[in-house]
């Protein structure tokens, strides 16, 4: 294989509808389908990698959305990448910093494709490029809905006895505090300590919210408090770590290198939730987690509810990398009422399984992914 076969001389993107099997509650808004940013990236020797440009429930969460990346992929990165070499990874994220500011979700798009594309070309899995994976898989927790309390034990119950999921993640902060916390109270008391709960707050409480209603949710047996308040408010987020005996994890306050060293300094939490969709790819997501290791803090491999593609690069990075040491929520593709890949992930046993294969090891269904494409 030769440096020309490596050239890329082409970046495509198709953005797709994909519905949900139910609708995926957020704090500030609900999803009845997930749009995804198709990123395909295609060499000189005929090889084609793909990303995901996904955010979780649409442009509240980080600014962006498909049609935002779309245009900043298309018109900006794209004619800049093309004629580069894939091998050249590194290379061209540090330069698309100063074409395009921010944009991390766009960039992780196109992070991935280029890590997947030139793993094909040298027919290896794509956790070779981040040093090789030393596990197979990775623990999933399963989000729930904002069901009523018979729905939610009926869900967990039935993911249990199919050994699918034994961790799950409640979303709190569209509903009134204190009806919000007795909802939560009580599906955590139904389980009565037999199944681990977390709850997600999506930074929507205010600093009296929280300290009124953390420490109720923490003695009502939630196990994980994440991101209850705004994302800036890191002297907020650390004044309730201190406060509680739960672990706090930061989610929407830590996006960069830098946001994890100011959560550590600050003592701000004790987890951080790692998506590599929001921190800008597979290259400076290994950069968080370093920050967030060396400081002592544990990395939970989240999600912005990505597809097979961004799940599948988000377990080459969780089974390369030992910082990812607080488990996942890896569950994109579970929560689809379509399958987009011709072999779909392994889900079984509380894990999500790492692909075989070169790339990213998993194939699309383009007869699928045709269906699904927006005109």
């Amino acid at each position: 294989m030769s440096d020309k076969d490596l050239k890329i001389v082409s970046v495509e993107t198709t953005i797709l509808d994909v519905p949900l099997i139910r609708p995926h509650k957020f704090a500030t808004t609900t999803a009845e389908a997930q749009p995804i940013l198709l990123v395909a990236i295609t060499t000189a020797g005929g090889v084609t990698g793909y990303g995901e440009g996904v955010v979780p429930g649409g442009p509240w969460w980080g600014g962006e959305s498909v049609e935002t990346m779309k245009a900043i992929v298309d018109r900006y990165i794209a004619p800049f990448i093309t004629g580069r070499g894939v091998d050249d990874i590194t290379g061209i994220m540090v330069d698309l910093e100063r074409i395009v500011a921010n944009a991390r979700f766009a960039k992780a798009a196109v992070d991935v494709a280029l890590h997947d594309v030139w793993a094909r070309s040298l027919d290896v899995p794509v956790h070779t490029l981040l040093g090789g994976a030393f596990r197979t898989g990775v623990d999933v927790r399963w989000a729930l809905g904002a069901a009523p309390l018979e729905e939610i034990v009926e869900e967990v119950t039935h993911k249990m006895e199919q050994r699918l999921n034994f961790a799950f993640k409640l979303k709190m902060g569209a509903l009134d505090p204190v009806v919000d916390t007795d909802r939560v109270v009580k599906v955590v008391e139904a389980f009565d300590g037999k199944v681990g709960f977390s709850i997600d707050v999506n930074a929507r409480w205010d600093r009296f919210t929280a300290l009124r209603h953390v420490p109720e949710l923490v003695d009502g047996g939630v196990e994980l408090i994440e991101q209850p308040t705004p994302a800036d408010q890191l002297d907020v987020l650390a004044e309730i770590n201190r406060r509680v005996s739960a672990p706090v994890m930061a989610d929407e306050s830590v996006q960069t290198p830098h946001d994890a060293y100011e959560v550590a300094k600050r003592g701000a939490a004790d987890v951080v939730a790692l998506k590599t969709t929001k921190c800008g790819g597979l290259q400076r997501s290994k950069q968080v987690v370093a920050v967030a290791k060396a400081a002592g803090l544990r990395c939970h491999g989240a999600t912005s509810i990505e597809g097979p593609i961004g799940t599948a690069a988000s377990v080459h990075f969780a089974c390369a990398e030992p910082g990812i040491d607080y488990g996942s929520e890896l569950f994109g593709p579970q929560l689809f009422a379509v399958e987009l890949l011709k072999t779909p992930l392994d889900y079984s046993d509380g894990q999500v399984h790492l692909p075989q294969g070169p790339g990213l090891g998993v194939e699309l269904d383009m007869d699928v992914v045709k269906h699904l494409a927006r005109d």
